[in-house]
């Protein structure tokens, strides 16, 4: 794939002053193999700012927060986070392609970025969202809006980059002052954006409470589920579910009365605001239920796939005490049995794919038209 041959679109270059354009863009005379179109984008990531950190320019995962780097100067700490689990997943694609040059100057990078991250991005008991062109914090203890945003936070476990103290300590953080239970909601970041001194963009042009605007955005508290899943955390794991799950929002009539949405679709947000707590937003939205399904699937239940090769690697409630996957491969089906005797969260002892005992780990697929049985067995290490 990395080798297909595919056209560039182009389009205006922003002008001074200018934070974005809507526009069609046309396909490019210039075309190049995939590989190349990853490059070029990641190369164009690596500027940094005076905190080493890379440029945020007119937003970046939040579009709303489109006036913290309009001059050029401002950064994010998340970009940071996303930018070293990107680089570290690339780096292995460039071998064997004449590449060593840059897969050098990557792995510097990260190294680079990780220390920025480390020394200008922690806060004392989180981390930093974002720094203005002028050097002011954003997601700081020191802000009297958005003091904690949860995406920094959660990435810094994701990106597999985060000081392992500092990033269980930020977790915590954001469940002290994000996760608000007696609502089920898990918010964005608080507190939200009204009257403050601060001003990030049209974000604040939506009501405190709703939306990105300190409001619960289903995508980005998705993230959380899977960061406590990589800390191995599966008690938190199946609340912070529970808690997301649209089904629970409609589970009594006057729960049904305030979501006021499907509750058989993800809501692409929910309201913190105080009239309206719990009241759903956009359903349908694809890209949060896709997040959740994979929350799910993958961060939960432990169902990773990789070519012709499975492996369960769960992270689940340690009152769960078994649990069953179907997978359908082509006409071969793998019923998939996960035992938990010792009442644990992770830690798979034993894996057996018709009662043959998987050293590995890994489950070979075959396309074979038959049905196999696996086990899979949780226990202390």
């Amino acid at each position: 794939m990395l080798d297909e041959i595919v056209p560039f679109l182009e389009a205006p270059l922003l002008k001074d002053g200018q934070t974005d354009s809507y526009t069609q863009p046309e396909i490019s005379s210039e075309s190049a193999n995939v590989m190349e179109h990853c490059i070029r984008s990641i190369d164009r990531s690596l500027v940094v700012g005076s905190h080493g950190l890379p440029l945020m320019g007119s937003g970046d995962w939040n579009d709303g927060m489109n006036f913290v780097g309009r001059e050029g100067k401002g950064e994010s700490v998340w970009v940071g986070w996303f930018l070293l689990k990107t680089l570290a997943d690339f780096v292995p694609l460039l071998s064997g392609r004449n590449e060593g040059d840059r897969e050098q100057k990557y792995l510097r990078h990260i190294e680079d970025l990780k220390t920025a991250l480390e020394e200008n991005a922690w806060d004392g008991n989180w981390f930093r969202r974002a720094y203005f062109d002028d050097g002011t914090p954003l997601g700081s203890a020191e802000n009297d809006e958005c003091k904690i945003d949860s995406i920094a936070q959660a990435w810094s476990v994701i990106s597999g980059g985060g000081n392992l103290h500092q990033a269980s300590r930020a977790m915590s953080s954001v469940d002290e002052y994000l996760v608000r239970r007696g609502d089920g909601i898990v918010l964005l970041f608080t507190p939200a954006f009204d009257d403050g001194v601060l001003n990030p963009g049209y974000i604040k042009g939506y009501i405190p409470g709703v939306r990105e605007n300190g409001g619960q955005y289903t995508h980005g508290a998705i993230w959380t589920i899977l960061a406590h899943a990589m800390l191995g955390d599966g008690d938190k794991v199946g609340e912070l579910f529970a808690l997301l799950n649209p089904i629970n929002h409609a589970g009594t009539r006057a729960g049904l009365h305030k979501y006021k949405v499907e509750p058989y679709v993800t809501a692409g947000d929910v309201y913190s605001e105080p009239k309206h707590i719990g009241r759903g937003g956009w359903t349908w939205y694809t890209g949060s239920a896709g997040w959740l399904y994979r929350a799910a699937l993958e961060s939960m239940l432990g169902f990773h796939l990789k070519g012709d090769k499975l492996t369960i690697s769960p992270c689940i409630p340690r009152n769960w005490r078994d649990f069953e996957i179907n997978y359908r491969r082509g006409e071969t089906t793998y019923r998939i049995r996960v035992e938990n005797p010792a009442c644990v969260c992770h830690g798979v002892t034993e894996v057996r794919l018709d009662g043959e005992l998987l050293p590995s780990g890994e489950i070979p697929l075959v396309e074979d038209k038959q049905s196999h049985e696996v086990l899979v067995v949780l226990s202390e290490s």
